[in-house]
Order: C-alpha cells, then sequence, then structure tokens
C-alpha cells in the first residue's frame, strides 16, 4: 500500500497550494513524481496555511489523493488483467502466445478472479481454485493456468503494486490427471488420407506439407508461392488466425527439401490456381492468408469422416514426420531435429520421437545381427579350447 500523505502547504502567485506525492509508470517502471495542485486564493478567508478553511482544503484534497494511490496501487485483478497486462502481452508477446493467454483468462480466470483486488488474494485460493478443475481439466491445462495467473501477479509486483506473488506457493494437486499421448500419424495412415482428398487438392497439400515435411499449421498457413523453387521450401513466417507474424523460434526460419510426394500436389494446386508466381499459397478470398481451421472444418474432417478415416490434427502429421524420418535413418535424431527445427535435441525427444509397433522388435533384431558373429566366435573357441589357452 502507499504511503498516508499530509501534504505540504505553500504560497505562490498569491495563492496556498499543496505540494504531494504519486506513482506513476515511467518508462515501465513505477516512480515517484512531485506534484503540486493549487487550493486557493489566499484572502481574508484564507489568509494563513494553518486556518481551518485552508486546512480543510488541503484535507480534502490529499483525501482524495490518497484514496486514488491506494486504488491505483491496489485494483482488482480483472482490472489489472484488462488496463495493465493485456496491453503488456500484445506488446511484447506473439500474437499465437496472447491468443492462448485471452483464451485461459476468458475461460477459466475471469470468473474466478471476480471482484478480488491483487492485495487481497491469497495463495491457499489458487490451489483450492486448481483443485476444483482436476475433475474437468489434465495436468497440461492445470499448469497454463497456474502459469498465467502467476504472470499477472509478477507483473503487478515489477509495477509497485505487490510485494509477494501469492501464486508463487501454489501446488498443482496431486489429484491432477496426467495429459494424454499426444497422437501422430503413420506414412500409411498420411498416405490413405491424401488418397481420400483426392478431389481435393488443396487438402491433399496441407496434409503433404504436413506429414511429410513436418510444418507447423501457422507456418503453412504462413506460405507464399515465392517460398517455393524446384527443390525446396523456405520458411519464413507464420500466420495465426489471420495474422502475420515471425515463427515461432528463430530456428525454425529454414530451408526444407522438397519430396515428391510434396510435388505432385503443389504443380496441381498451382495449376489449379491459374500458375500463380507470387501470393499467398492458401488465400480467400479477398486475398487474405486463409486460417486453415476452416478448410479442416469445412473440407478435410468430413472427407476423412465418410472415409471412416481417424482425424487427429495438423500437428499429428508433424510429429509423424519427426517419428517415420528417426526411424527411417535408424535412429538419427539430428535429421528429425533439423526437420522439425528444434532448437535443443530434448524436444524431439521428447515430443515427437512416437513409440512404433515394431521399434523394439527391429530393435532387437539389431543388437543381436551386431552381436551374433562376435558371440559366435566365442563359443566355437571355447569348443577348441583357444579360450582357455589364451
Amino acid at each position: 500500500m502507499g504511503r498516508f500523505q499530509h501534504g505540504y502547504i505553500y504560497k505562490a502567485f498569491g495563492a496556498w497550494h499543496v505540494r504531494h506525492y504519486v506513482t506513476e509508470i515511467v518508462d515501465g517502471k513505477p516512480t515517484r513524481v512531485q506534484k503540486s495542485h493549487r487550493l486557493c486564493a489566499k484572502d481574508e478567508k484564507h489568509h494563513s496555511k494553518k486556518c481551518k478553511a485552508v486546512q480543510l482544503a488541503c484535507q480534502e484534497f490529499m483525501r482524495k489523493v490518497n484514496v486514488g494511490q491506494a486504488n491505483e496501487e491496489d485494483m482488482r485483478v480483472a482490472d489489472f488483467w484488462e488496463q495493465r497486462y493485456l496491453p503488456y502481452l500484445e506488446q511484447h508477446k506473439k500474437h499465437s502466445t496472447v491468443s492462448g493467454y485471452k483464451q485461459i483468462w476468458n475461460q477459466h480466470l475471469r470468473a474466478h478472479f471476480g471482484d478480488v483486488t491483487l492485495q487481497s488474494y491469497k495463495a491457499h485460493l489458487g490451489h483450492q481454485f486448481l483443485l476444483g478443475l482436476t475433475d474437468s481439466q489434465g495436468l497440461r491445462t492445470l499448469n497454463h493456468v497456474k502459469s498465467l495467473a502467476s504472470g499477472i501477479f509478477k507483473r503487478a509486483i515489477n509495477e509497485g503494486r505487490l510485494e509477494l506473488n501469492p501464486w508463487r506457493n501454489v501446488e498443482l494437486p496431486a489429484e491432477a490427471k496426467s495429459p494424454k499421448k499426444t497422437q501422430w500419424y503413420t506414412l500409411e495412415e498420411a498416405e490413405n488420407i491424401i488418397s481420400a482428398l483426392a478431389e481435393h487438392v488443396d487438402c491433399q497439400l496441407v496434409m503433404a506439407l504436413s506429414c511429410f515435411i513436418g510444418l507447423r499449421p501457422g507456418e503453412l498457413a504462413g506460405l507464399r508461392w515465392e517460398d517455393f523453387d524446384e527443390d525446396f521450401v523456405h520458411i519464413r513466417r507464420a500466420v495465426v488466425r489471420g495474422v502475420v507474424g515471425t515463427t515461432k523460434t528463430p530456428e525454425s526460419v529454414a530451408t526444407l527439401p522438397l519430396v515428391s510426394q510434396v510435388k505432385v500436389p503443389l504443380q496441381l494446386w498451382r495449376m489449379k490456381c491459374g500458375n500463380p508466381t507470387e501470393g499467398w499459397l492458401f488465400q480467400t478470398k479477398t486475398g487474405r492468408p486463409m486460417d486453415l481451421r476452416d478448410l479442416v472444418f469445412r473440407k478435410i474432417r468430413p472427407t476423412l469422416q465418410a472415409r471412416k478415416i481417424q482425424w487427429k490434427s495438423l500437428y499429428a502429421g508433424r510429429r509423424g514426420a519427426g517419428t517415420a524420418l528417426i526411424g527411417l535413418t535408424n535412429g538419427n535424431y539430428a535429421a528429425a531435429q533439423e526437420l522439425l527445427r528444434h532448437k535443443h535435441m530434448s524436444t524431439t525427444l521428447q515430443f515427437y520421437k512416437k513409440q512404433t509397433e515394431h521399434a523394439l522388435v527391429d530393435g532387437m533384431k539389431a543388437l543381436e545381427a551386431a552381436l551374433k558373429p562376435k558371440a559366435l566366435a566365442a563359443a566355437a573357441d571355447t569348443k577348441t579350447g583357444k579360450g582357455k589357452q589364451e
């Protein structure tokens, strides 16, 4: 809370003034700034700074200053989100990140915080809130909720409105459900999907770029005709919900080789579009980049459903591409990391190497083949007595 001020009365230019301090955000930091306010003219009624009329005028004004200061520093969490934190996010975070935070706020945190203020919020309220979500939400969602709530209070601390972050001590409930394993497409499933979409070449191209090149949905939406040459595609940008921006990470900007399973639908789609050389690869009638969720909803899912083919997501294609490449290159994780453009190998291993049906059996057969000659030779040496002589 801000300190209570009485104000300092002084005379200037034939009038009584009061000097006081307010907290303002200067260059993103809370700063104490000195201010002055004219109380009244110096006349017979207000002849001295100690007279009752001047004192009352000062007290009334300073009451408003103190109340305003308290309201400024301790405000409703909902007001802080709307007035301070959301504008901060929109200035410093990617559009996709802001969209995700908005969804979490609207779906979970808005109702929870209600009219509670920053300084009145306690850690046990956060724990009880997460505990109440365990029946309907998994551990991953609870982590996202906690992260956003903690970020709000952390920002309030940086603005000088709080001393401690109550969400630092909030523990995730032990009852929280572990997240379900993410899904992926095998190469066979990917080929079946593309065959099923034969009447929709644009959808074929979307799925081919996802399942065989491993592009993210935002990177797919951000492709332009000029990003392609004969044998390569150049990943330069991402489009999320119609907003053009940078890729997820700097490492995501890359040049990837095209395979024939992508080149064929790419050429067919180019011909259908009138052989363009520039512009968005997938665009609306107004020339804006298309939201691929609409394409999935209108064409891809209904077509696959009619063929009784399971729809898993566009990201399932990306995971499948990484898994397939690791398997086809005898465990070359570096190749998969380069295709998926992860900064750290750990990301490739943890989230994109999926356990395939024959991985263990094939691995043990390879191990057996590598050891068999040595094992047989050792056994032969033992039978002939060579091993003992040596």
